[in-house]
């Protein structure tokens, strides 16, 4: 049988496992014994088993707790053009659902990236999905590990989802009714650690994902074995019946995978020349200011995008996102921004989205600033960076400044003609894990 699953699905009879790759010539998948380094199996996917640019087999009697998994795609080698295939390289699966030996915080990985396979259990009852208006959102923006980790916080699992959620009366005692979590996905805190200054740092904040339908496993406090997210959804599930939405910061500008000089293990292996955009001569373009920057309106990666987002609002009941550089993802596959890029309005249509709440940071570090301007077909919701400028100048008693005061703290009419863009375009802030 052939499946549109990205990634690995578990059945009755086995475990079907799908992939695709435009230029590559061919496919193997490894498994492992869990914990392992070297694949106790390698099965080349029958060339028969092909459609298109798409693998896909099941193993039959293949059980979730019994394996990891990765593959390995062979195909033309040029630097030039942006192909970097290398059938000795071991590839996470984009469509991971879980990423195997990250449990432990600040332990630095000594293998390769192995996905593994996840049951979906978790019963959410009738929660119907929030209706509540962007208008009326007060959003706290947290990071899950910080939030707790300090002994003053008081609780029983520190730095993880499990304290987060023994935190949920004192967050409604603030009174906000939103938390925006910074990064989930997972990620490697451990990928550019240094030691200064006699103290060990790490890669704190999240923002270079390494799986992007992979909660962060060092962020549950209970070992979750293939059933990963377990413990994030008791947390949304508790958020929810607190009358708390969830906002996830996302960052789909570019991946952990970094420039030339970065790791392959992933997108790279299977398109480089798809999944980034490249100059001319191969090299990354960073208008991320990370080493790389993902080619979102390319439409393979487009689907991946909007796969992803569908993913995390079906399966995890997550309310909204929060773009990280989000600018980026106007900008075409030769970085120039575009009038209507495909993924934005894609985001904006789509109809397992429609209630999300989207909000993007209008801006990226290659120059582009989209304050007021960012392309929204009515939907698409910014950071208002001028709100936190000019009521920071007010504040501190700047000349001059009240009337433009008055229009921040109204709604920004100057940047958001609610004819065009409604009432709720623009989210006010005056600091974030920016800081000032």
């Amino acid at each position: 049988g052939f499946f549109d699953l990205n990634g690995a699905s578990e059945f009755s009879c086995g475990v079907n496992f799908t992939v695709h790759t435009s230029h590559g010539t061919s496919c193997d998948l490894l498994l492992f014994h869990p914990n392992e380094e070297e694949p106790y199996a390698v099965i080349p996917f029958p060339e028969s088993y092909k459609i298109g640019d798409v693998y896909s087999m099941i193993v039959y009697d293949l059980k979730a707790e019994e394996f990891e998994y990765a593959y390995r795609v062979d195909g033309p080698y040029d630097e030039k053009k942006g192909l970097l295939f290398d059938k000795t390289k071991i590839l996470l699966d984009p469509y991971a659902q879980a990423v195997a030996g990250q449990q432990v915080w600040g332990k630095k990985r000594t293998r390769t990236y192995h996905a593994k396979v996840v049951r979906d259990t978790f019963d959410w009852g009738v929660q119907p999905q929030s209706s509540r208006e962007m208008s009326d959102l007060i959003i706290y923006e947290l990071h899950v590990r910080g939030f707790t980790q300090h002994p003053s916080s008081g609780v029983k699992h520190p730095g993880t989802f499990a304290g987060l959620k023994e935190k949920i009366p004192y967050l409604k005692e603030l009174g906000i009714n939103a938390v925006e979590l910074m990064p989930i996905f997972e990620f490697d805190e451990m990928i550019n650690a240094r030691e200064v200054d006699g103290k060990q740092l790490v890669e704190y904040w999240g923002y270079n994902t390494v799986g992007f339908f992979s909660p962060n496993a060092s962020y549950a406090a209970a070992e979750e074995v293939n059933n990963e997210g377990t413990e994030l959804k008791e947390l949304i599930r508790e958020l929810h019946e607190n009358g708390i939405e969830v906002i996830l910061d996302v960052v789909f500008n570019h991946t952990a995978e970094g420039n030339e000089k970065g790791p392959c293990f992933s997108f790279k292996g299977i398109d480089n020349n798809i999944y980034y955009m490249l100059t001319p001569d191969g090299y990354y373009y960073n208008f991320s200011g990370c080493g790389n920057v993902m080619n979102c309106n390319h439409p393979i990666v487009r689907k991946f995008i909007i796969d992803c987002l569908r993913y995390w609002v079906i399966n995890y009941r997550v309310d909204g996102f929060r773009f990280d550089l989000a600018s980026i993802l106007s900008r075409d596959q030769n970085g120039a921004p575009m009038e209507n890029p495909p993924i934005l309005q894609g985001l904006a249509c789509d109809p397992i989205l429609a209630k999300a709440k989207l909000i993007a940071e209008a801006w990226d570090a290659g120059g582009l600033y989209q304050v007021g301007s960012f392309p929204s077909w009515s939907r698409w919701a910014e950071w208002n960076g001028r709100y936190r400028d000019d009521m920071r100048r007010f504040l501190k008693g700047d000349g001059g400044m009240a009337g433009t005061a008055i229009t921040r703290i109204t709604g920004s009419r100057d940047l958001y003609d609610p004819a065009h863009r409604g009432i709720s375009a623009s989210v006010n802030f005056l600091t974030c894990h920016d800081g000032f």
